[in-house]
C-alpha cells in the first residue's frame, strides 16, 4: 500500500521542511491520503481507541508520578494524599485506574477481531507479532501498576504472581530474588515495579510506532478478506474513518466517563482499600478483571510448574498463530464451521474469566444449583476450568490446523467492490442481479 506520495508543501516554511524533516508529508501520507479499504466496519475503530486509551495512561499516568511516594511506609497514603488533598487528583487517579481496564476492554475487541477477520494472516504476520508484543507489554505494565497503590490485594498479589516464578527449573529462584530485590516482596520491589511501570508505557508507544508502520506497508485487512485489487476499492483515510473513527471514539469515552464520574471503584477490588499487611493474608487473592482467564488456566493445572506453563503457553499462542492457521481464506464470513468454533473459544474465554474470578473450590456454579441431576463434583470450577482451558489450547493446535485443510469455505468475491455492486439495489434501472450475485 505504500507508494508515491502525493502530498505537495503550500507553503514556504512546509517546503524548506520537507526537504530537512519531512515529518508533515509523512502524516499526510499516514492519516489524511492513505488508502483504506471501503467496506471497513466499527470493529475496526478500536485501533483508534487504543491510541486514545495509551495517550490517557500515558499522560495521567505522569501527573500521578509526581505526588505518589514508591516506599512501602507511604505508598498508600501518598495515594490516599492523591485522591484527598492534590487538586483534581481523584479524577486523575480514577482515569488511570480506569483507563486501564478501558484499554484492555478495547485491546481485547481488537484482538478478537483480528481472530474472527483472519487480520494474522499473510502478508500482515509481523504486523500481528507486533500487537502481540504490545498485549505482554500491557500485561506487565498493568500487573506492575497494580502492585504500587500497596492495598491488601495489591502486595499480596503481587508475592503469588512473583512466586510463580520459582516454579522455573534452575533459574527460577533467581529470576524471583531479582523480581524481588531481596527474600521478600519488600521495598526493593516496590521500588522496582514503580520504575518499569514508568518505563513501559513509552515503550508500548514505541512498539506502537512499529506497529502502524508494519500496517501501512501492507495495508489494512478488511471484514471480506480479500486483498485490495485497485483504487476503486479503497478511499482516503480522512474524512471517511476520521470521522468514523472519530464518533466511535466519542461513545467509547462516554463509557469511559459513566465508570470514572458514577462508578469508579466497579473494577476494582474493595480489599484493595486496606494497607499491604503482610501478616494477614485475604480470603480470596484475585488479580484484576483482565487477567483472570489466565489466572483460571494456572490454577485448572494441579501442578505449580505445569500452571505456569499453562499460563505463559496460552499467551505464546498467539504468537505463533500466524503458522497454526492453514485455510487459506482470511474472514470467517466465508467460513460457517470456523465460524462455530471460534463462538465457542469466545465462550470459553469468557467461561475462564469466570472461573478465575470465584474460590478454587467452590463447588456450585451460580445459575446451576437447581439442576439437581448434574453431579456437584462437574459443577465445581476447577473441574469447569479446566474444560474451557483444554478447548483453548484444542483450538489453536488442533482445530485451527485441521479445519484449514477439511473446511470447505463458502465463494469468496474477486474484490472488496463486488458484494457492493452486485447488491440488487445497486442494479441498473429495469436490470436484475443474476441468482449468483444474489447469494
Amino acid at each position: 500500500m505504500s507508494g508515491h506520495s502525493n502530498y505537495e508543501p503550500k507553503t514556504g516554511f512546509e517546503r524548506w521542511l520537507d526537504v530537512r524533516l519531512p515529518v508533515v508529508r509523512l502524516a499526510y501520507d499516514s492519516m489524511v491520503d492513505f488508502p483504506t479499504p471501503k467496506n471497513l466496519n466499527y470493529w475496526w475503530t478500536f485501533g483508534g481507541i487504543l491510541a486514545v486509551c495509551l495517550v490517557i495512561q500515558i499522560v495521567t499516568g505522569v501527573v500521578l508520578a509526581m505526588h505518589y511516594v514508591p516506599h512501602v511506609d507511604y505508598a498508600f497514603n501518598s495515594v490516599e494524599r492523591i485522591m484527598r488533598d492534590v487538586n483534581y487528583g481523584w479524577l486523575v487517579r480514577y482515569m488511570h485506574a480506569n483507563g486501564a481496564s478501558m484499554f484492555f476492554i478495547a485491546v481485547y475487541a481488537h484482538i478478537f477481531r483480528g481472530l474472527y477477520y483472519g487480520s494474522y494472516k499473510a502478508p500482515r504476520e509481523v504486523l500481528w507479532i507486533l500487537g502481540c508484543v504490545i498485549y505482554l507489554l500491557m500485561m506487565a505494565t498493568a500487573f506492575m501498576g497494580y502492585v504500587l497503590p500497596w492495598g491488601q490485594m495489591s502486595f499480596h498479589g503481587a508475592v503469588v504472581i512473583t512466586n510463580l516464578f520459582g516454579a522455573i527449573p534452575v533459574v527460577g529462584p533467581s529470576i524471583t530474588t531479582w523480581l524481588w530485590g531481596g527474600f521478600a516482596v519488600d521495598n526493593p520491589t516496590l521500588n522496582r515495579f514503580f520504575s518499569l511501570h514508568y518505563l513501559l508505557p513509552f515503550m508500548i508507544a514505541g512498539v506502537v510506532v512499529l506497529h502502524i508502520w508494519a500496517l501501512h506497508v501492507p495495508g489494512n485487512n478488511n471484514p471480506a478478506g480479500v486483498e485490495v485489487k485497485s483504487k476503486a476499492d479503497t478511499v482516503p483515510f480522512h474524512p471517511y474513518y476520521t470521522v468514523k473513527d472519530g464518533f466511535a471514539i466519542a461513545l467509547f469515552m462516554v463509557m469511559f466517563a459513566c465508570f470514572v464520574f458514577f462508578n469508579p471503584n466497579a473494577l476494582g477490588d474493595a480489599v484493595n482499600y486496606v494497607k499491604g499487611n503482610p501478616l494477614v493474608t485475604p480470603a480470596h487473592i484475585v488479580p484484576e478483571w483482565y487477567f483472570l482467564p489466565f489466572y483460571a488456566i494456572l490454577r485448572a493445572i494441579p501442578d505449580k510448574l505445569g500452571g505456569v506453563i499453562a499460563m505463559f503457553g496460552a499467551i505464546a499462542m498467539l504468537f505463533a498463530l500466524p503458522w497454526l492457521d492453514t485455510s487459506k481464506v482470511k474472514s470467517m464470513r466465508y467460513r460457517p464451521a470456523a465460524k462455530l468454533y471460534f463462538l465457542i473459544f469466545v465462550v470459553a474465554c469468557f467461561v475462564l474469566g469466570i472461573c478465575g474470578g470465584q474460590l478454587p473450590d467452590n463447588q456450585v456454579i451460580p445459575g446451576l444449583s437447581t439442576f439437581t441431576l448434574i453431579d456437584a463434583d462437574l459443577n465445581s470450577m476447577v473441574w469447569l476450568s479446566r474444560v474451557a482451558t483444554l478447548y483453548y489450547f484444542a483450538y489453536f493446535l488442533i482445530v485451527m490446523p485441521v479445519l484449514g485443510l477439511t473446511e470447505t469455505p463458502l465463494p469468496q468475491p474477486e474484490s472488496i467492490s463486488e458484494p457492493v455492486l452486485s447488491h440488487p439495489a445497486n442494479a441498473p434501472a429495469g436490470a436484475a442481479a443474476s441468482p449468483e450475485k444474489r447469494g
